[in-house]
């Protein structure tokens, strides 16, 4: 732009840098685009061109962005394999990603789902929760990931009220009624608005291959949390223990750690943590002197009537599936008993 001005104007360089009062190499290096033109040199251009400074400043940005982005490209050029470790077919399927038949474009899509500059980002955001799962089965800490990242696209569409400590328990309560009367079409929506009155934001996310995680709870700013359900297992028994799992580590722990559900978690800090989660969640859906009334009751292994658990549940209010789930995890009764009381689930769409 400077020397096809400069020749319109018959102009020499050594001329302009005299008018300007900057060296005659400053003028020469801005042209060949070596040095970057300077908001002072903007003001001075146009003295001297009659050339608005907002409109060279506004062409410095813009040539200086596009040689970034030719800089990224060229970095992500070399950077392509890294799409092998992402469930990038799975993505698109799910509508999450849009396919791109140039890797790097494919990479640059990926990136921005991730919410990350680059590759090298993912270890400082994703890997320490991604990698902190079972060690008892295979799973993929990409894939991990991107059900971690697609939960917190999910949330940010959320509208939430501040967290309030009070409320939620509130919230709490009114999930638990809301187990016994469940509608398969209309649960999610009504949990999630239940929750976010309290600040907490409830998301349903289909499992990815590899990821064998049930739930996720983080904090997404100190007056927002996410408890992020898979439905792993598509009954209500899982997706109700694992939701107020889920609801025990926002009241019972710290703002810092994210949890996942779905494993045995390395070190003996999160584990005790986990314990703890499974605690709260057993003893919330069934209180634990209405528990020791039901066993009381069972007059020995595998020997209960499915209309003795089904009354049972009625009289605290809760769904059947949450007693026999309870009473077959403790191992008493067969896992292959009343499993007809359980409600099945469809996959979250997500």
């Amino acid at each position: 732009m400077l020397e096809e001005l400069l020749e319109e104007r018959g102009m020499t360089q050594a001329e302009l840098a005299r008018r300007t009062g900057r060296p005659t190499k400053t003028i020469n290096e801005i042209i060949k685009g070596k040095t970057a033109l300077t908001p002072e040199t903007a003001l001075q251009f146009e003295r001297v061109l009659g050339v608005p400074a907002s409109l060279w400043t506004k062409w410095e940005q813009a040539y200086q962005e596009s040689q970034a982005r030719l800089e990224e490209e060229d970095d992500h050029s070399d950077q392509t394999d890294w799409l092998d470790h992402s469930p990038i077919r799975e993505m698109v399927s799910k509508g999450w990603l849009n396919a791109c038949d140039d890797p790097v474009d494919q990479l640059r899509e990926l990136l921005n789902f991730l919410g990350i500059a680059s590759p090298e980002q993912w270890d400082d955001v994703y890997e320490t929760a991604a990698f902190r799962q079972s060690q008892a089965f295979e799973v993929d800490p990409y894939a991990v990931a991107v059900w971690l990242r697609q939960g917190e696209r999910l949330a940010q569409q959320v509208e939430c009220e501040p967290y309030d400590e009070g409320e939620f328990k509130r919230a709490l309560h009114e999930v638990r009624d809301l187990t016994a009367h469940l509608n398969p079409d209309t649960y999610q929506q009504q949990v999630q608005e239940i929750c976010s009155k309290a600040g907490v934001a409830v998301v349903f996310v289909p499992e990815l291959p590899e990821t064998r995680v049930s739930g996720a709870t983080k904090w997404l700013s100190k007056s927002r949390a996410l408890i992020q359900l898979s439905l792993r297992y598509k009954r209500d028994d899982h997706l109700w223990f694992t939701f107020f799992h889920e609801a025990g580590h926002i009241l019972l722990h710290g703002k810092r750690d994210v949890f996942l559900e779905g494993g045995e978690q390395a070190g003996e800090g999160l584990r005790k943590k986990e314990a703890e989660a499974d605690r709260f969640s057993a003893d919330f859906l069934i209180p634990p002197y209405e528990w020791k009334r039901l066993l009381a009751r069972l007059p020995g292994k595998g020997n209960a009537s499915r209309e003795t658990l089904a009354a049972f549940a009625r009289e605290i209010g809760v769904a059947p599936g949450i007693v026999v789930g309870r009473l077959q995890h403790e191992g008493r009764v067969p896992f292959a008993h009343y499993n007809g009381l359980k409600v099945q689930l469809n996959e979250p769409d997500g």
